[in-house]
């Protein structure tokens, strides 16, 4: 698959100049954003925030009632989303007062078996919202600095930040597409995206600028190991997503493991966008600085 991906993908990128290479992924990070500055202005926040950053109670049980029941028992409740997850049934609840909180958690423990309540308050979610933000910006600049220490040379560094930052944008983009909650698992997974955008855009600019020969041929070196890198990556997080997502219906007792299967589905589809960035984005602008470095010393020579 690997092989086949980066024939193809090769091929492309020799048939068009770099103007025609940036084409889709400016137009897919301009769509993101589009997507992102919906949602911060409809919901105050770029991506819908979870429990973890909000504050909320969630609800574990063991119950033959189907969801939309609960969903109408409930329903005086703040109640966000319920769903089945192998034998339990798992019901989220947004931010309430104490007298609700001792309501419902008394109806719920005097009603069913095996309940699991967790709660986070929403001071204590504001707090954490301000960590996981710190996190990714202190993560993003760390990467930044680092990237210019190794290449010190700005158009290829900027390049490697570009193509990361487009990762991160598109994948939080996705979310929102997808319904998936910021949570501190897909936190973690956009913090990971980071290291794999990274890992890929370094061993593409080191291949070019740091190898002798054709530029074309050390794109297309670097592509095919890279390409491999990401599939293989991909291939695990595939097998993960299907596994803490649909077990369940194979083996009723399993319950599906909804912080894995979001990091899973964050992780596949911002590698997917890694793809493109690394091998349409990042090529076209090392191509174009070494054709346009390469024409200045012939220019040199002549004169």
């Amino acid at each position: 698959m690997s092989l086949s991906l980066t024939e193809h993908l090769d091929s492309f990128v020799r048939r068009h100049n770099n103007r025609q290479l940036l084409f889709l992924p400016v137009a897919t990070f301009l769509m993101a954003l589009l997507i992102i500055s919906f949602s911060l202005a409809t919901t105050g926040a770029p991506v819908k925030l979870g429990m973890e950053f909000k504050g909320g109670t969630m609800i574990s049980l063991t119950t033959d009632m189907p969801p939309d029941s609960l969903k109408e028992k409930y329903s005086t409740y703040p109640l966000t989303d319920v769903r089945q997850t192998g034998s339990r049934t798992v019901m989220q609840f947004g931010p309430m007062s104490n007298e609700e909180q001792l309501s419902l958690t008394k109806h719920v423990t005097d009603t069913y078996e095996n309940v699991e309540i967790r709660q986070i308050g929403p001071v204590y979610g504001k707090d954490l919202q301000k960590q996981a933000l710190k996190a990714v910006i202190f993560s993003f600049i760390g990467m930044t600095i680092v990237v210019f220490i190794i290449f010190r040379t700005f158009i290829p560094s900027l390049a490697v930040v570009i193509s990361a930052l487009s990762d991160i944008i598109i994948a939080a983009a996705f979310m929102n597409l997808a319904g998936i909650e910021l949570s501190l698992g897909t936190v973690a997974a956009l913090l990971m995206l980071i290291g794999y955008s990274v890992d890929s855009d370094i061993l593409l600019t080191t291949r070019v600028l740091k190898r002798r020969g054709e530029v074309e041929e050390n794109i297309t070196n670097a592509m095919s190991t890279g390409i491999t890198m990401t599939t293989t990556t991909l291939a695990a997080l595939i097998v993960m997503y299907i596994v803490s997502t649909y077990s369940y219906f194979i083996i009723p007792s399993f319950s599906q493991i909804n912080l894995l299967s979001d990091i899973s589905i964050v992780l596949i589809f911002g590698l997917a966008a890694d793809i493109m960035n690394t091998w349409l984005t990042n090529v076209s602008i090392l191509r174009g600085y070494v054709q346009k470095e390469g024409r200045k010393v012939a220019r040199r020579r002549r004169a």
